[in-house]
């Protein structure tokens, strides 16, 4: 098999759960274990950070990849779901995986690992590992996929574990509460293993993740509480963030909810550095200004044109659409444009209640099986006094907003993952 027939074989015999849902979905880590065993447990040769979380995640572990690059560290990234290719998920210092070792992987392991009858995502994080160890990283960051406790990725045994936040979110498999979310997130915690929290908004969920680290004897810190004189200043380039460590530090990422990740990076460098990372000051600047280049990151409120501007980004629950929201309030347009449209299984009614009234919509539906079908979509948004047309493909709703806006006005992309996919591929 070439590149592209070997990911379609992944997606066919290993359905992917982002784009068909729950049937993809397999609930703990026998399978990952059952491969990991077979590949002799290459996660063991370097050293991992776990991050958990409902949002931030991919932001968070690509910042921290940037800095620890900069630092001189050779850095394995695993992050999901991807936007337009399959390898963006497996990197190493901001490289993508080879098509030759996807395609190796599968034809030198298929008969062992097809037995075991993985999932999409059990396969690929075993890919990565394995790639890790080939390509001899000092450390890999390593981002959970759906909760934590039986996450696939909670076989490693990280320096440092993160979660970024709670949000409801994947409440049919993590649990109709913050507190039921947040125990699900916690079992990444380790014995005796650093973690940072990085936002707590509700105190059952923080004594959810104290009683877990307890139990674990676990050094908890909660990045909200230690960042000593922690201030952040939006900017048409991004943030400008200060505390007692880094004075004037750029963050390129410029999305509102930016200022708490970025709080969230610095305290983990802080607490790798106590635990004997080199870590300059200058890896720091330099990471957090160059992060998109150094990465690869791609979705967080980014720009895909000017005149009209034209910005997508992947937020996709209620927590997330809040930041969004309240970042339209920092641009000037004269008209707003939003091209929208969701996944199945999401809680449709928490997202549209955010969304501003006063913009036009067109309502679309991403190209996968987990669509929100773009009628269904246009007529719960009606209940929330949302207006706009319809559209059955992202390509034609971007046209039609475009057709319509002035070089003053504003377009936004979003409401899922995918309808970014769907739009990054028509600038790719």
């Amino acid at each position: 098999m070439n590149y592209e027939e070997t990911v379609q074989y992944l997606y066919s015999q290993m359905p992917e759960y982002q784009r068909v849902g729950h049937t993809a979905y397999k609930e703990g880590l026998d399978n990952s274990l059952a491969l990991d065993a077979h590949f002799n447990h290459p996660h063991r040769h370097y050293r991992t950070i776990h991050v958990a979380g409902t949002n931030g995640k991919g932001s968070t572990t690509h910042l921290l990849a940037a800095v620890l690059h900069e630092a001189g560290y050779k850095v394995g990234l695993y992050t999901s779901p991807h936007l337009i290719d399959f390898r963006e998920r497996i990197r190493v210092n901001g490289e993508m995986i080879e098509k030759e070792f996807v395609v190796d992987f599968v034809e030198n392991h298929r008969e062992a690992f097809e037995p075991i009858m993985p999932s999409f995502f059990e396969l690929t994080m075993e890919m990565a590992f394995l790639y890790f160890q080939t390509k001899a990283v000092d450390v890999a960051i390593i981002e959970t996929g759906l909760g934590g406790r039986l996450d696939s990725t909670n076989i490693i045994s990280p320096n440092l574990c993160i979660i970024t936040n709670i949000g409801l979110d994947h409440t049919q498999y993590l649990g109709d509460t913050l507190a039921k979310i947040a125990a699900e997130k916690a079992g990444i915690i380790k014995p005796e293993t650093p973690v940072v929290i990085g936002e707590v908004e509700n105190n059952d969920v923080r004594e959810v993740f104290l009683e877990k680290a307890n139990k674990e004897n676990a050094p908890i810190v909660f990045a909200e509480e230690v960042m000593d004189n922690f201030s952040s200043e939006i900017t048409k380039d991004g943030w400008i963030l200060n505390n007692d460590s880094y004075k004037n530090l750029k963050n390129e990422l410029g999305g509102w909810v930016q200022s708490k990740n970025a709080r969230t990076v610095l305290t983990a460098i802080h607490e790798l550095i106590k635990m004997g990372y080199s870590i300059p000051n200058q890896a720091v600047y330099s990471g957090f200004a160059n992060v998109v280049e150094l990465t690869g990151l791609m979705g967080r409120w980014q720009t895909l044109q000017n005149k009209p501007k034209i910005v997508c980004d992947t937020g996709h629950n209620s927590h997330a659409i809040k930041y969004i929201a309240k970042q339209f309030d920092n641009e000037k347009f004269k008209t707003l444009y939003i091209v929208f449209g969701m996944v199945n299984d999401k809680d449709t009614s928490s997202v549209l209640s955010l969304l501003p009234k006063n913009a036009i919509y067109y309502f679309t539906q991403p190209s996968i099986e987990r669509a929100l079908n773009v009628e269904t979509l246009a007529e719960k948004a009606l209940e929330y006094g949302l207006l706009g047309n319809k559209y059955p493909s992202v390509k034609m709703a971007l046209k039609a907003a475009k057709e319509n806006a002035d070089e003053i006005d504003f377009i936004f992309i979003g409401g899922s993952s995918f309808i970014v996919a769907d739009a990054l591929a028509l600038y790719k």
